[in-house]
């Protein structure tokens, strides 16, 4: 399924516009767009909502007919803990996080041990968990603590565009990851001179303008024969007021949904 996320939602979610869109507002957008999928990742309100907030919120998502996916960061056993029963919740059947949390930074070793911990309260529940590639650890050692867990329930959230700030390769990172591969964040990125030829800014861009090669992801994941969901999402840097960056949020999620479907 392609989805969209709240990445995609990003400064309309933020403080910085006169009427910040709530999580319900969200869901309703994102039917209205033709979308059956969201995935609420990074949303820091979720942590704080009352059961019955929460429930509400899962309730208007099965409302509109939408299937949810849930995102954090961290693999600290209690907190896993904590987004299983937020995905029972939800009826979610995946959780995307990162190895490293704010408050935690395991080695290799200890991250291999929380996730044994952690992965069959997953496996029991039907959850699969997704961690994603970006710029805080090599793809590969990502990809070794994976495979020595060893779980049907533990894969990758594949996101190219973060690994750049690593200095390797999107393409090599596909083509590294594609077996391990449960969910797919998409985003096109691209590199701009800063003025007066002082360096560059790698940040994000239209889908269809930038250096991300899509084709090639789809080639080498197959993420639509697999059964694995794309998230649309956004590096939209703030474009000098707030209605100029809703009105480009917006475009730019119109043009990353035509992009894909174009794909199917």
């Amino acid at each position: 399924m392609i989805g969209l996320g709240t990445y995609a939602y990003f400064w309309r979610h933020s403080d910085r516009v006169p009427q910040p869109m709530s999580l319900i507002g969200a869901f309703e957008d994102t039917r209205a767009q033709g979308v059956d999928l969201f995935q609420i990742c990074d949303y820091a309100p979720l942590e704080s909502m009352s059961d019955s907030e929460l429930r509400d919120a899962a309730g208007a998502a099965r409302d509109l007919g939408l299937t949810i996916e849930l995102g954090t960061k961290g693999i600290v056993t209690e907190h896993l803990g904590r987004f299983l029963e937020l995905a029972q919740i939800f009826d979610a059947h995946l959780v995307r996080s990162m190895l490293y949390g704010a408050d935690s930074r395991p080695s290799l070793a200890e991250a291999e041990s929380w996730l044994r911990h952690a992965l069959p309260a997953y496996e029991a529940a039907g959850v699969t968990l997704a961690l994603e590639t970006y710029e805080q650890l090599a793809t590969a050692d990502l990809i070794g603590v994976i495979e020595r867990v060893g779980s049907e329930n533990l894969g990758i959230c594949l996101d190219p565009a973060n690994v750049v700030a690593r200095l390797e390769s999107p393409r090599i990172c596909v083509e590294q990851t594609a077996a391990l591969t449960k969910n797919v964040h998409v985003k096109d990125f691209a590199f701009a001179r800063q003025p007066g030829w002082v360096g560059f800014t790698y940040s994000g861009t239209k889908m269809g303008t930038g250096l991300h090669d899509y084709d090639h992801l789809l080639a080498t994941v197959r993420p639509r024969e697999r059964g694995i969901n794309e998230i649309v999402e956004h590096w939209l840097p703030w474009q000098d007021d707030a209605a100029t960056t809703i009105r480009t949020e917006r475009e730019w999620t119109r043009a990353t949904l035509e992009h894909l479907r174009s794909t199917l």
